[in-house]
């Protein structure tokens, strides 16, 4: 019952990786890219972060214009005037003009105040243009996030579908150890009951089998974990067995041992850069406000009011009438420059402006320290691609080794001249010989990718696929 139920449980994942795939269309790596590209969650995120930080650009621009104000109003209340100092403190208080007069009364009627007003700061010495240049700045930044972003993730897709591909062609490679046990199992079976050979040949087959499926099942597991990771990366959130390209990586590709820079403008290099400009620009524009600003203004005004100009000398002369009260009867107006001047500000800004200046430093020892750490992994690049060739070069001669021992070892034990031990390490030697042969060939393309991510080039790997 056991038996049968690894059995089972075996096939069932077989099944899920292979038979139910089979069927599936085969998904290249650049559809991959495509898709991923398309539908991850976190470069939709930054592409809305772009948009938004173009829209603040807009805004900073705007907010350069004159202020245009309209105002109307239309009261009904009493205008008995006092004459004392106050000031409007919080803005509450109520602006009614008349004579003062020797004692209260209660003579109310309409009046009405309409106004346009527009306020121009004129000359700040460039704070509204070091703001639109640190919003554009800004702007720059997030776009170079997402490129580097969009970067980094056509990389991580690349990997995890090149592991996969490796995970899929161990686990056919265990399969077809399993395969080749399971026949060694029967053979030595039929030679025990015949007394050809001892009962303990028929125990180490039996291990063998056992041993082989465990190693399928662990194939199979590390191929589910590998097409998890690969469908997360795609943004899709339901289990999907993907069929894979095996034969893009039955070749050598053509530029990999090509010379190679690293680009000036690498995506990763230019965010870090972009960070700068910004605190460069954030650090001027503080600058800006110990300066004082000039503007313009003017105001256009006109009242009506129900009470009339003889109502100090005769306070019956008003009128309740709402018309009389709210029509515009007096007109003024009013332009002029004005500076304003905060004389404490330049005090409390300085250190700002330094604060920002050493956050400015501390984003250049950044870059300097991405460009040292693209520096290393160039040289890791290098290294790789060459133990990466040669092993995919050495592995098919292995396989071709070990497969012709592992057939010399079965037709000499079939004929009683080796022994089950002979065989078993044979084959053995020959899944080794399998496994380290996939994992070269994916290995060449983890380089190719290793050097495009260095170089900053997503192309110079994309250009070798089929």
């Amino acid at each position: 019952m056991n038996r049968f139920k690894q059995v089972v449980g075996l096939w069932g994942i077989i099944h899920l990786l292979t038979v139910t795939g089979a069927a599936a269309q085969v998904l290249s790596l650049r559809q991959a890219e495509e898709i991923a590209i398309k539908n991850y969650p976190i470069l939709k995120a930054k592409g809305h972060y772009v948009e938004a930080s173009r829209a603040a650009v807009i805004q900073a621009k705007r907010d350069a214009y004159p202020n245009w104000i309209i105002s109307a109003q239309q009261d009904f209340g009493t205008i008995n005037g006092q004459n004392g100092p106050l000031y409007g403190l919080g803005g509450y208080g109520v602006a009614s003009s008349g004579a003062a007069l020797p004692a209260q009364n209660w003579n109310a009627a309409f009046g009405a105040l309409y106004l346009t007003n527009i306020n121009w700061e004129l000359f700040a010495f460039g704070k509204a243009r070091e703001k639109i240049k640190t919003a554009s700045a800004e702007a720059e930044k997030t776009e170079r996030d997402l490129n580097q972003e969009r970067f980094q993730h056509q990389v991580k897709v690349a990997a995890a579908y090149l592991n996969l591909l490796a995970a899929q062609l161990i686990t056919k490679s265990f399969q077809q150890n399993l395969a080749r046990a399971d026949t060694l199992q029967l053979v030595v079976k039929t030679k025990a009951i015949n007394g050809l050979v001892a009962g303990v040949d028929s125990s180490l087959a039996n291990a063998e089998v056992s041993a082989a499926r465990i190693a399928l099942l662990r194939a199979a597991d590390a191929e589910v974990e590998r097409s998890a990771e690969l469908a997360t990366l795609m943004g899709i959130t339901e289990p999907v067995a993907f069929v894979l390209d095996s034969q893009m990586v039955s070749r050598i590709p053509l530029s990999i041992q090509d010379s190679f820079l690293i680009k000036e403008n690498h995506p990763e290099l230019e965010f870090y850069k972009s960070r700068i400009r910004v605190s460069e620009e954030t650090e001027k524009y503080f600058g800006k406000f110990q300066y004082p600003s000039f503007s313009f203004f003017s105001v256009l005004q006109t009242r009506g009011s129900g009470f009339s100009n003889n109502y100090p000398g005769d306070l019956t002369d008003f009128t309740h009438g709402y018309w009389e009260g709210v029509r515009p009867a007096r007109h003024n107006y009013l332009m002029g420059i004005g500076m304003t001047w905060n004389l404490t500000t330049p005090f409390r800004i300085r250190q700002q402006v330094i604060a920002q200046r050493f956050i400015s430093a501390g984003l250049r020892e950044e870059l300097e320290w991405a460009n040292q750490r693209l520096q290393t992994q160039k040289q890791l690049s290098e290294s790789k691609i060459q133990n990466a060739v040669g092993a995919f070069v050495q592995a098919p001669i292995q396989v071709k080794a070990a497969s012709d021992a592992y057939l010399q070892k079965s037709v000499l034990y079939k004929n009683g001249l080796a022994t089950i031990v002979d065989v078993t390490q044979s084959l053995y030697a020959l899944t080794r010989a399998e496994t380290d042969r996939d994992i070269a060939y994916s290995n060449v393309w983890q380089a190719l990718l290793l050097k495009a991510a260095v170089t900053g080039d997503i192309n110079l790997f994309l250009n070798e696929l089929p």
